[in-house]
């Protein structure tokens, strides 16, 4: 595998779709390619931290207007 191979199957990796020997193969990769485990890392954190934006969409704090609530969710629904 190389480094182009690793980015087209990170995703079924994630999900937990490839099959033994796939990520068998995807791990020694891993195993033996700094770059790509720094692009594994920032994938996760980027991952983590959209899911973090969209959790605190219904948790808007008192302080914020509702009329920039509102305007926000119109932009988004535009």
């Amino acid at each position: 595998m190389n480094c182009r191979e690793f980015v087209e199957f990170l995703m079924e990796y994630l999900d937990g779709g490839l099959n033994d020997a796939e990520r068998s193969v995807f791990e020694g990769h891993i195993d033996a390619c700094p770059q790509c485990v720094n692009y594994l890392d920032s994938y996760r954190e980027t991952v983590r931290l959209g899911q973090t934006v969209c959790e605190s969409e219904d948790q808007v704090p008192d302080s914020v207007p509702d009329d920039l609530v509102r305007a926000i969710l119109a932009a988004r629904n535009a």
